[in-house]
């Protein structure tokens, strides 16, 4: 199963993340969903937040998702992420997208950042696109879409569950997914 699980990703990478999905900074994506709408105003009242510029994920049966990411206090770098995803369901196809998760306290931040936290099936994260419309789920479901470019996204709706906000910008790719699992993450502070 792990011996799957890293040929998936490492395919995802090479086929859907590319080298144009690399280039993307911290910096940019961060910029990115500051002009998207209404994720920007998140930024001005969060307690803090995660960014994953490139998460790559794949999927044939069973799929996988991956990235990294940077953890963020008053915009001040606090920490590393990674994400991590397993699937099993009926999937087929790859995309790569970048991710942001809001922590409305400082007592969300701590849940996030006490060790391995993740979300469950039922978590879901508004999609910002740009000219193509699209609804992204943690857990699974019918999922397409490619964004027309960053600078001009735009999000329809959003606010806190749980504590969190979770804003996704396609970035390219196109899967089909009827799948359950959830994301999961883990901290490394500075």
């Amino acid at each position: 199963m792990q011996r799957v699980l890293k040929v998936v990703l490492l395919l995802s990478f090479l086929t859907v993340a590319g080298p144009s999905a690399w280039a993307n900074s911290y910096s940019e994506a961060i910029e990115s969903f500051a002009k998207a709408g209404e994720s920007g105003a998140f930024f001005k009242t969060a307690y803090g937040y995660a960014v994953f510029p490139t998460i790559g994920k794949a999927g044939f049966v069973v799929g996988g998702a991956h990235g990294k990411g940077r953890v963020f206090v008053n915009a001040k770098h606090v920490g590393n992420s990674t994400m991590t995803q397993l699937t099993a369901g009926f999937q087929l196809g790859g995309q790569a997208f970048s991710q942001i998760i809001f922590f409305q306290t400082e007592d969300d931040f701590k849940d996030f950042t006490s060790g391995n936290f993740e979300f469950s099936a039922q978590a879901t994260a508004v999609a910002i696109t740009a000219g193509v419309s699209a609804e992204a789920n943690t857990g699974g479901g019918m999922s397409a879409g490619a964004s027309g470019g960053s600078n001009n996204a735009t999000t329809a709706h959003g606010g806190y569950r749980k504590g969190m906000a979770i804003f996704t910008i396609a970035k390219g790719g196109l899967m089909y997914e009827a799948v359950l699992g959830g994301q999961k993450f883990t901290y490394t502070p500075l």
